[in-house]
């Protein structure tokens, strides 16, 4: 199989796609990034429903969607259809549709566009293992075709456009049988129905391959696109990883996803799922659109040949995560996690309180350092010293010839500028940092860095898109074999709190969920403060999955479905739970998405049924119909009675 999914790997160029016609709303082709969310109402009071879907159009959103459960609701589009067209909008409305064939075809007639979840249209989902033969398979798919080809041929006539939308939470058992808990299962969910389509005629068609895992997220959308090109197809993208949560690890966890896919040119609208108010979705998603509407720097990476090509798919696959093969370097490398590393180098004077901003706490009485989980691994000091004892778990760095005063001191580094480091008579025996970019990293260079076994490489970028650049960087490591680990630095300057999460998010997560650094740095002028940046660097490595700091809340962003106060509800858990690290926790505010999801999360909380809650471990049902004033508690019982539950007090 070829490893194709984007026009390029070497620069930005957004990939061209099929136009789609929703209502007045072009998407696709040469228009730009549309952007979407989803009414948290119930779909059955208009007034409410209406009200919001004006809040979140006046905000700047392109495509109200709308959850249609069943007839009744779907027979209610028309009345605010009609509403929202009489208060002076156009914006093209959107039905969300789960298990009820029906409510489709009958809001097919309605409203502007549709969406149809594969995993459930056609399919009951019981987690059951099904051993098909391959006349039973086709049978199947008869089956699929007959029950989707009536909504096919409706969307057709009035002209409704559709959205092809698989869940990883929701893949059928009947594909889970077949292709396992895979991306390439997301992918054949909806390339299923899409065959069914095209046999029809029917190509107003946006396809999705939503996830809250990042990582299976970002391979399942560019396999699709593998699969797409291979037949030749060309249909919109639209972006998004479900259950992202809330503030902002909902917020990073969104921008590594969708921003690394954008990155490679893919996706034509997208959506930002937290579990919040849905406008206040819609600048998060503007701020990360209008970024690809700006002009970028030229790459300088030339195109690969195809025999570089070989050699670098046959150590890098982008639909499938492997870890790029570093050498062991000290704490770096290896198997060890990304190391996270502080900048103080502007600080005027270094004292035991500079490093209380990123994980570490000093007590006076005790004479003793204490850590919290996301305590920085090193940090940086420019050309500033210090005069005390620091923590045990903390190195320092420092440039060179600031460090050769310190040279004798237990865990005082140096860092070196590329060849500058061949070139000094005074190493570390162990561990020396030398920064480069792509213009330095000769092969020359990396000849020299070959022969040395205590270099860590820092990839320095002051770009305002730097991951293009900085991937390029990892293949030509890969080309001449140069096994050095490598810590990625980005520079970011006069941003507003937003884009410094945004932005960081992608250009670090991108490289991250494609196996790429061995640790991060990141260093900010005129934004950030050292809190909130090792903040976001921690942040960020949970949401691209390589290092586990914290509890991980898997939590939906609220729909008419949802069945309980699931804001509320998710500040409630978290305020009792978040001091769990490792620990993930799914809050469903219905069954749609619930269990499936939550195969990826240790406990799960899910209405269903008005204030009535089901408890999971992992993919088994625990507890059912726990009244919802008792259910947090009853979470926590069931995290201590599996030995998962710590209390506070005795984390130090």
């Amino acid at each position: 199989m070829n490893n194709n999914y984007c026009n390029s790997i070497s620069h930005y160029s957004r990939l061209q796609t099929r136009e789609v016609k929703i209502g007045e709303l072009l998407m696709g082709g040469h228009n730009p990034i549309r952007i979407q969310s989803m009414t948290t109402t119930d779909t059955m009071n208009t007034k409410a429903t209406v009200e919001q879907s004006i809040r979140m159009i006046e905000a700047g959103c392109e495509l109200v969607r709308i959850t249609a459960p069943s007839l009744n609701e779907a027979k209610n589009l028309e009345n605010i259809k009609n509403e929202i067209r009489n208060s002076g909008y156009n914006t093209p409305l959107v039905a969300d549709i789960h298990f009820t064939p029906n409510a489709a075809e009958w809001a097919a007639r309605i409203v502007e566009k549709v969406r149809v979840n594969p995993g459930n249209y056609a399919d009951k989902k019981k987690f059951e293992v099904i051993d098909y033969t391959e006349l039973s398979y086709v049978a199947e798919l008869e089956r699929i075709r007959e029950r989707f080809t009536p909504l096919v041929k409706i969307c057709k006539e009035y002209g409704t456009a559709m959205r092809i939308g698989t869940n990883h939470g929701s893949l059928s058992d009947r594909i889970l049988s077949r292709y396992g808990d895979t991306p390439l299962g997301m992918v054949e969910s909806a390339m299923e129905f899409l065959r069914i389509a095209e046999d029809n005629n029917f190509y107003n068609i946006v396809l999705s391959m939503k996830a809250s895992n990042t990582r299976v997220m970002v391979q399942a959308y560019r396999l699709l696109v593998n699969k797409m090109l291979e037949a030749n197809m060309n249909y919109p993208l639209h972006l998004g990883v479900t259950e992202a949560g809330d503030g902002e690890d909902g917020r990073i966890k969104s921008s590594v996803g969708i921003g690394t896919l954008l990155e490679d040119g893919l996706g034509d609208t997208i959506r930002v799922s937290l579990t919040e108010e849905p406008e206040f979705e819609i600048p998060i998603a503007k701020e990360l659109a209008e970024r690809y509407s700006k002009a970028r720097e030229k790459s300088k990476i030339s195109e690969f040949t195809e025999q570089e090509k070989i050699t670098l798919n046959s150590h890098y696959n982008p639909f499938d995560y492997q870890r790029r093969n570093s050498s062991e370097v000290l704490n770096f490398g290896g198997h060890h996690v990304p190391r996270v590393i502080a900048d103080f180098s502007k600080n005027e004077k270094i004292s035991p309180a500079t490093f209380f901003s990123s994980g570490y706490s000093y007590s006076v009485t005790l004479d003793k350092w204490n850590l919290s989980e996301m305590a920085c691994d090193y940090a940086y000091l420019g050309d500033n010293a210090i005069d005390f004892d620091i923590p045990g778990t903390l190195g320092i760095i420092q440039n060179h010839q600031t460090w050769e005063n310190n040279k004798n001191t237990e865990r005082h580094f140096p860092l070196f500028c590329g060849e500058e480091f061949f070139n000094s008579s005074e190493t570390h025996p162990t561990l020396n940092f030398v920064a480069v970019d792509f213009d330095s990293l000769t092969e020359n260079l990396m000849s020299k860095i070959n022969s040395s076994q205590n270099i860590v490489l820092v990839l320095d970028s002051f770009l305002d898109f730097p991951m293009q650049e900085q991937r390029g960087v990892f293949f030509k490591l890969i080309l001449n074999n140069c096994k050095a680990p490598v810590v990625i630095k980005n520079n970011y300057k006069s941003f507003s709190e937003t884009q410094l999460q945004l932005y960081s998010s992608t250009d670090f997560g991108a490289l991250l969920l494609d196996g790429f650094g061995d640790g991060m740095w990141l260093k900010t002028i005129d934004c950030g403060t050292p809190v909130s940046n090792n903040r976001l660097a921690f942040g960020i490595l949970q949401a691209a999955r390589t290092r586990v700091s914290k509890t991980e809340y898997i939590s939906c962003p609220s729909c008419g479905r949802t069945l309980f106060d699931l804001q509320e509800t998710t500040a409630k858990i978290r305020e009792k739970t978040d001091h769990l690290k490792g620990i993930k926790i799914g809050i469903m505010g219905c069954i749609v998405n619930g269990p499936g999801e939550m195969a990826d999360a240790d406990y799960g909380y899910v209405g269903v049924g008005v204030d009535k809650i089901t408890l999971y471990k992992g993919k088994e049902v625990i507890q059912k119909n726990v009244p919802s004033k008792d259910a947090v508690d009853s979470l926590i019982e069931l995290i201590k009675e599996h030995g998962d539950w710590i209390d506070k007090e005795k984390i130090t």
